[in-house]
C-alpha cells in the first residue's frame, strides 16, 4: 500500500485522493479526468432549507448603503466595546445598525437603548427589534429578523461579543462592489491570543484558491461568520438562515447553500475583527456529530458523486469513521487506505494519540513532487 507523508491539519486528519494507490506500492495512479475546483451548482441537498424569501418591498429606493446586522443574547459584558467599534468606523457612506435582541435576560436591553441615542447623535441610525417572550429563538432567527428590519444595500454581520477595527466596513464594502456574488471575509485577531491557535492560522492564511477548495474541513466556512459582508441582493438570492435554534449550524448551512448557487468567497487580507473565544459562545452548542453529518453529505454531493474511485489517506480512527459515514455506493468507490504509520496498517486498528500540529510543509512538498493538485486530485477532510 502506498505510504504518504503525514496529513496537513494535525491529529485525526483525513485526506481524499481521486483514483487509487498502486497495489505494489510503487506510486500513485489516477484514473479519471480532473474535477474542476468550482463545479456548477447542483440541486439542493438534504441539508438545504425550504423557506420564504426576504421581502424586497421598499428596498429599491433605500439610501442606506450598509446595514450592520447584530443579533444579541445576554451580551451585557461585551456590548459596550462592540457598539463603540460601530461608532468608530471610518466608512464615509451611509450606514445603519440593525439589532435584534433575542429575549436577553441580562442588562443588554438597557445598554442597547443607551447606545441608540449615542449612535443616532453621531448620524448612525439604529433599528432595534426584540423577541419579548421568555424563550430565545436562536441565532438564525435573530439574524433573519435583524435583516428583515434593515434597509441597507449591503449587509455587514457582527457578533455582539466581537469588535470591528475602524476600517472594516470601508474595506469590505470596496471588496463587495468588486465581487457582487461573493461572501466577503477578512483576517482576524483572536482573544485570548493563545486560544485555538491552529484554527486562527487556518482562517488567516488560506490562499484565494483554498477559500473554495477547503470547504469540507471541520473548521467550517473558510471565512468565519462574524466577518461576513455581502450584498442584500445576493443574500436574498441564497435565502434565509435556518431557524431551528440551539444546536443548529446556521452559518454552515447557509454557506453550503451559497456555494450551491455558484457564490464566490473572497477575503480582505487585513485583520479587521477581534474574534473572541469564550465558553458562552453559541458555536459551543453545536454538536460535533451534527457538523460531521452535514460535512459528509456535502462532500458526497459535491465531489464523490462524480468520482468513480478514490483513496482515503488516513488508516486510523478518522479515516474509518469517514468510510462508515459514506453511503454504500460511495463506500464501494474506496480502493485503499493510505497512511504514514505502518502500525495502523499492519495491526488493522488505531487508537487515537495526540500528534504534532502540522508537518512543517513536508506533506505539501510531497504532493507537489507527485504533481497532485488540491481540488483536482485531492481534497482535505480533516
Amino acid at each position: 500500500m502506498e505510504m504518504a507523508k503525514g496529513v496537513s491539519g494535525g491529529p485525526g486528519s483525513t485526506f481524499l485522493q481521486k483514483g487509487t494507490c498502486d497495489g505494489g506500492g510503487s506510486g500513485l495512479t489516477q484514473h479519471q479526468s480532473p474535477v474542476t475546483p468550482s463545479p456548477p451548482p447542483l440541486p439542493e441537498g438534504p441539508q438545504s432549507q425550504s423557506v420564504a424569501s426576504f421581502s424586497r418591498e421598499g428596498r429599491e429606493s433605500s439610501e442606506i448603503q450598509v446595514s450592520i446586522i447584530l443579533p444579541v443574547y445576554n451580551a451585557e459584558c461585551w456590548l459596550d466595546e462592540c457598539l463603540k467599534s460601530v461608532l468608530e468606523q471610518d466608512f464615509q457612506g451611509s450606514m445603519e445598525l440593525s439589532v435584534f435582541n433575542d429575549a436577553s435576560m441580562d442588562n443588554s436591553g438597557n445598554i442597547l437603548k443607551k447606545w441608540k441615542v449615542l449612535l443616532e447623535e453621531a448620524g448612525i441610525q439604529m433599528v432595534l427589534g426584540e423577541n419579548d417572550s421568555s424563550q430565545p429563538r436562536g441565532v438564525g432567527f435573530a439574524k433573519n429578523h435583524a435583516i428583515d428590519q434593515s434597509s441597507g444595500t449591503y449587509l455587514c454581520f457582527l457578533d455582539s461579543d466581537d469588535v470591528m477595527m475602524p476600517q472594516r466596513i470601508r474595506l469590505q464594502w470596496e471588496a463587495a462592489i468588486q465581487h457582487p456574488e461573493s461572501i466577503i471575509g477578512c483576517q482576524i485577531e483572536r482573544e485570548p491570543a493563545e486560544a485555538t491557535e491552529r484554527y486562527t492560522r487556518w482562517i488567516n492564511n488560506l490562499s484565494c484558491e483554498q477559500l473554495l477548495t477547503q470547504v469540507f474541513t471541520s473548521h467550517g466556512p473558510t471565512v468565519i461568520m462574524p466577518t461576513w459582508f455581502c450584498s442584500r441582493e445576493w443574500f436574498c438570492h441564497v435565502g434565509r438562515f435556518d431557524e431551528a435554534g440551539k444546536g443548529t449550524p446556521e452559518d454552515l448551512l447557509f454557506f453550503y447553500e451559497h456555494l450551491r448557487k455558484g457564490g464566490g468567497v473572497f477575503r480582505v487580507n487585513q485583520r479587521l475583527l477581534l474574534y473572541r473565544y469564550h465558553p458562552q459562545a453559541a458555536t459551543h452548542s453545536v454538536l460535533e456529530g451534527t457538523i460531521w453529518t452535514h460535512r459528509v453529505l456535502f462532500l458526497e454531493e459535491r465531489i464523490l458523486s462524480r468520482w468513480t474511485s478514490f483513496t482515503i489517506w488516513n488508516a486510523g480512527k478518522q479515516g474509518r469513521k469517514l468510510f462508515r459515514s459514506l453511503t454504500p455506493a460511495n463506500q464501494k468507490k474506496v480502493t485503499a487506505f493510505c497512511d504514514v504509520d505502518t502500525n495502523k496498517i499492519s495491526k488493522g486498528f488505531y487508537t487515537y494519540e495526540e500528534s504534532k500540529d502540522l508537518t512543517g510543509g513536508q506533506f505539501e512538498e510531497n504532493l507537489k513532487l507527485l504533481n497532485l493538485k488540491e481540488a483536482v486530485d485531492y481534497y482535505h477532510f480533516n
